[in-house]
């Protein structure tokens, strides 16, 4: 028989530190996607900087393809809602892009200006403002936070519009952090500010889903345990309570470069994304 705990809750987190030559990132993102913002400016097919609310960071980035969108895909990033912001990836919409879709990346006001139940209802906001923009089915995905605020709009309690959870397809939650309660013991606590009343109210695996929503979760198989655990927590939960669900661990990917994929329209993940 073989038990788990966890003793150490900040290392459990720690991405950066367990990863060979993880102080790479997230520099290594800041040359290629300031190429894809300058390559679809000159192209036509860039809007930058779209105000969604009042607050400094409550601005979208929008990609075009070329022609009529077949969709929205919306990605939201991550960051561990304390830190980095929309222009660190541009060029992940690439994939989506190039498969037809339009793809919104918004910022958000951080930790610990905001909370994450404020962050929750900006990227509702930010979410409704580009379904504003652009017809037809929505798909929302987003990366380790902005996994677990990708499926926070498909809760219940989500903060989108009635007519916006209609065009809801699919969401794809990448090394999301589905349950909060795990963060409240570590040292970022001190920012996030994560109360137990938060946890139970914002947590996707706590909280029952949209009616007919789908969701994968997805995750690098070389990840930390529990980003493991996380990912195949909040599929297995709402499974139970009628969505229809799958968990992917990718092989031979970690937590940074899990996402390179969607940069690509022929990669599985973008694939998946887009299946209808």
């Amino acid at each position: 028989m073989f038990y788990r705990q966890v003793s150490d809750w900040d290392d459990a987190y720690a991405n950066g530190a367990n990863i060979p030559q993880g102080d790479r990132w997230p520099d290594a993102w800041v040359a290629p996607a300031q190429a894809y913002r300058d390559a679809l400016s000159a192209a036509g097919r860039a809007e930058l900087d779209i105000p969604y609310g009042d607050g400094a960071r409550n601005h979208f980035d929008l990609f075009l393809p070329e022609g009529k969108p077949a969709g929205l895909v919306v990605f939201i990033h991550g960051g561990f809602w304390l830190k980095l912001d929309k222009s660190f990836w541009s060029h992940l919409a690439a994939g989506a892009v190039d498969s037809g879709y339009a793809v919104a990346m918004p910022s958000y006001t951080l930790c610990p200006e905001n909370s994450i139940s404020g962050i929750v209802r900006e990227i509702g906001a930010a979410v409704t403002a580009a379904a504003g923009r652009v017809d037809g089915p929505l798909v929302l995905t987003g990366h380790s936070a902005g996994g677990h605020l990708a499926s926070r709009m498909a809760c219940e309690t989500s903060p989108l519009p009635a007519d916006v959870r209609a065009r809801l397809r699919h969401v794809l939650s990448i090394s999301g952090v589905h349950d909060l309660r795990p963060m409240m013991k570590t040292a970022m606590n001190e920012g996030l500010k994560i109360t137990q009343e938060e946890a139970q109210a914002e947590s996707p695996a706590l909280l029952a889903p949209i009616p007919g929503v789908r969701l994968t979760c997805w995750v690098g198989a070389s990840e930390r345990g529990e980003f493991l655990r996380q990912n195949a927590l909040l599929a297995n939960v709402w499974v139970g309570l009628g969505a229809q669900t799958a968990a992917v661990e990718e092989p031979d990917r970690h937590h940074f470069d899990v996402i390179d994929g969607l940069a690509d329209s022929s990669h599985q993940i973008v694939r998946c994304l887009l299946t209808a």
